[in-house]
């Protein structure tokens, strides 16, 4: 079968309706239906892409649930509206789940292996949220820069993304602690949010 073109918004598709099995744990959350359903029809192409490709250790769907969602919700009001721009996105959370959440958002996903980049694709086809998905390393992104950028579990020094994040612009690191440098200040927003949230601003 023949991929598609590289960095090509996925078409907007509803959410299957078929029950899912990683419902309950959603609607624990307390989330709108639309979430629910969106987040639903995400992992449910999760589970079945972690067969044959290794997206996620969580092997449950309350560990699924709680590891790519519950985990990343606090942090979910941090991305300013406008354009979001998700750093090695692996298996999609956060910048997937972010997008899923928000609609204010007009997400693209970076992820430079082709497996994931194809899980990516049909995950977003499925939850029925046009994102765009490049398929290239941060440091190979022709831009434009973006609003937000986010990471998970990438570390990468804070001077390597200043071209990739407007002026003005936020990266948004989820686990660790980097420190601010470069053309970034912490603003200290993700203060007091579990799991180790740190939000830094561009400043030139």
């Amino acid at each position: 079968m023949r991929l598609p073109a590289r960095g090509t918004p996925t078409p907007r598709r509803g959410p299957t309706t078929a029950a899912s099995e990683h419902r309950p744990a959603l609607e624990a959350l307390g989330l709108r239906e639309e979430a629910v359903a969106r987040l639903a029809a995400y992992l449910d192409a999760l589970a079945a892409w972690s067969r044959r490709v290794n997206l996620t250790g969580a092997r449950t769907p309350a560990a699924r649930v709680r590891l790519l969602v519950a985990d990343v919700l606090p942090a979910a009001p941090l991305p300013e509206p406008g354009t979001l721009l998700d750093v090695g996105s692996g298996n999609g959370s956060p910048g997937l789940v972010f997008a899923l959440l928000r609609d204010d958002l007009e997400v693209t996903l970076l992820e430079p292996r082709a497996r994931r980049w194809a899980f990516l694709r049909e995950a977003a086809r499925a939850a029925g949220r046009p994102v765009r998905v490049v398929r290239r390393r941060h440091d190979g992104y022709p831009g434009p820069p973006a609003r937000t950028l986010t990471l998970r579990g990438v570390a990468l020094p804070l001077p390597e993304l200043a071209d990739l994040v407007l002026p003005g612009g936020r990266v948004v690191v989820l686990g660790g602690r980097p420190r601010a440098a470069g053309p970034f200040e912490e603003t200290g927003e993700g203060a007091g949010l579990p799991g180790g949230v740190s939000v830094f601003r561009r400043t030139g």
